[in-house]
């Protein structure tokens, strides 16, 4: 198995994570909490050891609260990422990154959790209300307390990854990237291999599109948050679908999901320390953590950037 160390820590982590938000099932379908935990369990009995989580996952802390539950008596062989300055009001997020807010949040994380330390703990996003060297500041301080390890950003701009970096040091960095959706490249990922900050990926299957499991036909729950993107919409759709029948004589070639091959492409690119993989049913993460034990040729590499550049550009839209 291999392990990828944070930043310039010690924190050795699989290079496929446990995405921990849609346990929650505030934005995705035909979700229960006891498949919840036991895709949890699921994760760790198929390899991953990382497992990435936040405050904000749940409007009481239900997605911490359940990795205590599941994994909580295998505290010292898992590492958990989580994140504060990002709360509900009135079932819409907020973002408060004020000191104090960050101190009360990371106590509050840690009783969920049940635990004495978060191995990485990340501000969830910059709070334009709040200079972002007064949030680092605070985060700091908990790492000096030892209440935290390690300290990450997530969704910053280049500019503000300066600012931080110049009062804490960041191990991480956890923006949006997949094969369609790749901006950081040009900018975020460049500044954080120079400065030896590991880059923690979410969406590498765009919430389930580069799975290659919904078909063109495909009809949206009016519950299921995904249909508000444009990569699920119209001609974005259909595009998107034609990219997937590039990928799956790929996949049939070397005998695995389309889902592992999208994976495996993503943790193989420059400067990617880790894919955060979201999952609710056990059966998709034990599908997911088998990326870690093979590797694409490079043959397939180049195949695969072939058709990315078929596909052209994206119509796209920030993270949520």
């Amino acid at each position: 198995m291999e392990f990828r160390t944070i930043g310039q820590t010690d924190i050795r982590v699989t290079p496929v994570a446990m995405g921990c938000w849609p346990i929650t099932g505030i934005t995705s379908i035909d979700v229960e909490e006891a498949r919840s935990l036991a895709t949890l369990e699921a994760a760790f009995d198929a390899g991953i050891n990382f497992f990435d989580t936040a405050y904000s996952y749940g409007y009481d802390g239900e997605s911490e609260k359940m990795i205590a539950r599941a994994l909580g008596h295998r505290r010292d062989d898992i590492v958990i990422a989580t994140k504060c300055g990002l709360h509900w009001e009135d079932r819409k997020q907020a973002k408060d990154g004020s000191p104090e807010t960050l101190r009360r949040e990371c106590d509050e994380s840690l009783r969920r959790l049940n635990t004495d330390r978060i191995e990485l703990y990340y501000l969830h996003a910059p709070d334009p209300a709040v200079p972002v060297s007064e949030s680092a500041a605070a985060l700091k301080q908990l790492m000096e307390a030892g209440k935290i390890l390690s300290v990450g950003v997530s969704n910053f701009n280049v500019q503000q990854l300066e600012e931080f970096a110049a009062v804490c040091p960041i191990a991480a960095y956890q923006p949006h990237y997949n094969m369609l959706q790749r901006e950081v490249e040009q900018s975020q990922l460049p500044w954080c291999i120079e400065h030896n900050v590991s880059v923690m990926v979410y969406w590498p299957l765009m919430k389930g599109l580069l799975a290659g499991k919904l078909p063109r036909d495909h009809v949206f729950d009016a519950h299921d948050g995904r249909k508000k993107y444009p990569m699920f919409q119209g001609e974005e759709w259909q595009k998107n679908q034609d990219f997937l029948d590039a990928l799956r004589p790929i996949a049939a070639e070397t005998g695995r999901s389309v889902a592992q091959v999208v994976i495996n492409w993503t943790i193989q690119r420059a400067g990617i320390t880790c894919a955060l993989c979201g999952a609710k049913r056990p059966e998709q993460i034990r599908d997911n953590a088998a990326t870690l034990r093979w590797q694409l040729s490079s043959a397939d590499v180049e195949q695969i950037d072939r058709a990315i550049e078929e596909r052209g550009p994206i119509v796209s839209r920030g993270a949520v």
